[in-house]
């Protein structure tokens, strides 16, 4: 984005997500001022340019928050879209880089580019950068990839980052030995907190819903959706926070036993009550 004049003195631009301000005199890098001159502030044009980075700011979000969906839900997605919205920086942000399964068992590589025919250019793991032509494309779930460690060792060597995380996401497998009568998980119970209101703040700020005592959030797994709770009492009768059990439910039904919770419902609802508990109040250590 260039340079606007505002009045006599000063040209305004969005530098890093931020207004900054120069002398209409000086063009170098260096002539930018740290922060806007009070006499800018009230501006229409600063105004207007501050509520476009806003509004860029959401417009990211909003992308890396769809293409996470796409991938926490392994959803197919038409390479044509993607070919549709690549041009704009916050979807290519958002997509570039992630590992991407075509519709052939081969055609499984790291989205590098997308033209205006459809085609996707991803760099496989022998290296090489091959055409995907495939109709659709998943992103999958990294506890479903089964070159999980291959991929983030070749990543590593690629020097990718990923806008949305995937294969470095924290996941969890569901034992093979678990009580199949079982209906809840204990393993992060019992963390505490200064006050229910601050665990309350930590699960929304994670993105997850809180409701009816509870920390929810909906999965979609191989085509049912899930729903991941962890207790966490009633602000009422509590004044310190603490979380409970962690459970999953399918639709209407009561707690699921956990021999039919799904593997990304499982590692999303483990990954949800992992959070939770990482925020606890730590107390502190008084021992000599």
């Amino acid at each position: 984005m260039g340079w606007l004049t505002v009045g006599d003195t000063y040209e305004i631009a969005l530098v890093e997500g931020r207004v900054v301000a120069r002398s209409s005199s000086e063009t170098s890098p260096a002539g930018q001022l740290r922060t806007l001159p009070g006499e800018l502030r009230d501006r229409p044009e600063v105004i207007e340019l501050q509520r476009f980075a806003e509004w860029l700011d959401r417009h990211a979000a909003e992308c890396a928050a769809q293409v996470d969906n796409w991938m926490v839900s392994s959803l197919p997605v038409p390479t044509g879209l993607l070919a549709r919205v690549w041009p704009d920086e916050a979807w290519r942000s958002a997509l570039r880089d992630l590992v991407v399964v075509g519709e052939g068992p081969d055609e499984v590589g790291f989205l590098r580019d997308a033209d205006d025919s459809g085609e996707l250019r991803v760099v496989n793991l022998d290296g090489e950068t091959v055409r995907l032509s495939s109709r659709t494309v998943t992103m999958p779930h990294p506890v479903l990839l089964p070159e999980l460690d291959e991929l983030r060792v070749f990543a590593a060597e690629l020097g990718v980052v990923q806008g949305v995380e995937q294969i470095h996401r924290a996941t969890w497998h569901k034992p093979g030995d678990i009580d199949g009568d079982a209906e809840t998980v204990t393993e992060f119970s019992g963390a505490e907190y200064s006050s229910w209101f601050h665990l309350s703040a930590r699960a929304t700020s994670l993105g997850y819903k809180v409701s009816d005592g509870r920390v929810t959030g909906r999965i979609r797994d191989a085509g049912r959706v899930f729903t991941a709770s962890v207790d966490i009492g009633n602000p009422y009768y509590e004044e310190e926070g603490h979380t409970g059990d962690l459970s999953w439910r399918h639709g209407r039904d009561p707690r699921l036993r956990l021999s039919e919770v799904g593997p990304v419902a499982w590692s999303e609802g483990m990954r949800m009550a992992a959070a939770l508990q990482a925020g606890r109040t730590v107390a502190a250590d008084h021992t000599a």
